[in-house]
């Protein structure tokens, strides 16, 4: 190897090393929910998380990652720290109440002979 050859690898070595130390690592990268609306689906469901710097990086990344065979026709990203959740210890505070409206539950409704089987 030549001089300027080495002068150059040990120059290119410095930059990159200097540019991955300035960029944050994966793992500092914010997490990221991803949801896939399947060609024959009407919902989105969610198929996974992964880690990106941004939505757009994050849209890009489900897209290489979740849609690899062309079966989704739309993808949603959001934030996993934007996401509001109950708890399963909470499940008694935000279900049960329900059941008290009986409206909610028509079987007790008469249903003409008429309309026939429902």
């Amino acid at each position: 190897m030549s001089a300027d050859q080495t002068s150059s690898a040990k120059q290119a070595s410095t930059t990159s090393t200097a540019a991955s130390s300035s960029a944050p690592a994966l793992k500092e990268w914010p997490l990221w929910e991803v949801f896939v609306r399947s060609k024959q689906g009407l919902e989105h469901k969610h198929c996974g998380s992964l880690h990106a710097s941004d939505s757009q990086h994050a849209l890009q990344m489900a897209r290489d990652v979740y849609t690899r065979r062309q079966e989704g026709v739309s993808i949603w990203v959001v934030q996993s720290s934007s996401i509001a959740a109950s708890e399963p210890n909470d499940k008694s505070e935000f279900f049960e109440p329900s059941s008290d409206k009986v409206y909610r539950h028509p079987t007790f409704y008469e249903i003409p002979s008429e309309v026939g089987h429902m």
